[in-house]
């Protein structure tokens, strides 16, 4: 696992986390920018990426 995967995801969790229930489409868009670092991060540790679409609560 590297530092800068867990970084990365742990800042897109917050990102992500932050906007998710937002009704705006600029606040949809940021949680799904931080969906994406989510996942970037998560790639580069070697696990699967999230694919539900942020603020669902599916896992």
């Amino acid at each position: 696992m590297s530092v800068d995967g867990k970084i990365k995801e742990a800042a897109g969790f917050v990102k992500e986390e932050a906007f998710e229930h937002g009704k705006s489409p600029e606040s949809k868009a940021k949680a799904q920018e931080g969906r994406d670092l989510r996942n970037e991060g998560r790639v580069e540790d070697g696990k699967a990426p999230k694919t539900t679409e942020p603020g669902t609560g599916a896992k």
